[in-house]
């Protein structure tokens, strides 16, 4: 296999835009439960129209040149072909920076992200601050698929991560991630803390089990009471992606709407929208997301971490990460464990900020915030 990264550019080609917009216009919705609209999932006439404006009005080249503006390579690795972009910083200085998306993510959630890191002077920063960030899409996710490969678990994708800023000769650097970003960044910490200067989280990868706090303090019983509502009512989802996950990918790799309807009813859930998923996430930004899960085909393999985790150990164990760790708590994030549970997993937690607003999808919701974020948590660290 070649060490050296090969160029890459997104072209989709013209018949599989031409097919998708075929599948939409034949798109068979359901009725509508009887109740509020989202009681019981995707509302139906949220999605009518988002698949209208997907069919007639969405603009996948303009999405595509966006992520073309940026240099992206493929490297192969783990016996895949492993994507990612990489954005020289523009200051004395550049820390190498390794960003790690989630699910339902994608790289595309990063673009107004690694221009604030890349280019703080830009933003009015300080150049001083500026990241080299190396952004991957997850083995198994978008353009890191390809039908056949091997799948792979938080664990896996941490040793793939560590070897390719290897490849890319960064013997120290920081990461970041959210969502399975952050279990992949504390992973990484765990296992190869010898190569990283720090790491900073928008969600904490602590485990989730309401007996974990015997005699729980306030801030403790809200996390306690916030958790069991979750795995009351939120994680559906989890249990068929992390059980039967050949099964739901056949309905989502033929169906357009039923993936839209499947990945939307979670950027209203996740996010600071107050309801309606626009107010906190535009819908381009949603349907270029949506879209490279469609083109790519890899809704299915996107599932695979929540398999491995359902059938092995929590992938980061208690007191496991002893690198420096820095953490913003968005107040719209699915959980939000206080500082005594992260010390837990945590030794050496250096920076807690609790944000002024965002949720789940803090990249895209709120870049500035997170930005800020990291640019002020790696200062001392480089």
């Amino acid at each position: 296999m070649s060490s050296t990264p090969t160029p890459f550019t997104l072209r989709v080609p013209d018949a599989a835009l031409a097919d998708l917009r075929e599948r939409l216009a034949r798109t068979r919705l359901p009725d509508q439960a009887p109740g509020e609209p989202w009681a019981y999932g995707t509302d139906v006439s949220w999605l009518a129209e988002l698949v209208e404006y997907w069919r007639t009005s969405f603009d996948w080249r303009a999405q595509e040149a966006r992520l073309n503006a940026l240099p992206q390579y493929t490297l192969p690795l783990h016996h895949i072909d492993l994507h990612f972009l990489h954005v020289p910083g523009r200051g004395p200085a550049p820390l190498p920076l390794l960003l790690s998306h989630g699910w339902p993510g994608s790289v595309f959630e990063f673009l107004e992200l690694i221009s604030q890191l890349t280019d703080p002077a830009r933003f009015g920063g300080d150049p001083a601050d500026a990241f080299t960030v190396v952004a991957p899409s997850l083995p198994g996710y978008g353009l890191s698929f390809r039908p056949g490969q091997p799948r792979f678990s938080a664990e896996r994708m941490a040793d793939c991560f560590a070897e390719l800023m290897a490849a890319l000769g960064y013997a120290r650097f920081g990461a970041q991630g959210g969502d399975w970003g952050s279990f992949v960044t504390a992973r990484l910490a765990h296992a190869h803390p010898q190569l990283l200067a720090g790491i900073h989280l928008n969600l904490l990868p602590v485990r989730r089990d309401p007996k974990m706090l015997a005699d729980p303090t306030p801030e403790e019983r809200r996390f306690l009471t916030e958790l069991d509502v979750w795995l009351k009512e939120e994680i559906g989802y989890q249990w068929i992606q992390g059980t039967r996950p050949q099964t739901l990918a056949f309905g989502l790799t033929d169906s357009p709407a039923g993936l839209a309807a499947w990945i939307g009813e979670k950027f209203r859930a996740w996010s600071d929208c107050g309801g309606r998923p626009e107010n906190a996430i535009s819908r381009d930004d949603m349907l270029a997301d949506i879209s490279l899960y469609w083109f790519t085909g890899a809704i299915g393999s996107s599932f695979w971490p929540y398999y491995a985790r359902m059938h092995g150990p929590w992938p980061i164990p208690d007191g496991g990460v002893k690198v420096p760790m820095g953490y913003a708590q968005f107040p719209r994030e699915i959980l939000r464990p206080p500082r005594s549970v992260a010390s837990r997993m945590f030794t050496d937690i250096r920076r807690w900020t609790e944000m002024p607003r965002g949720g789940h999808f803090a990249a895209l919701e709120q870049p500035e915030l997170l930005a800020h974020e990291v640019r002020e948590f790696f200062r001392p660290l480089r």
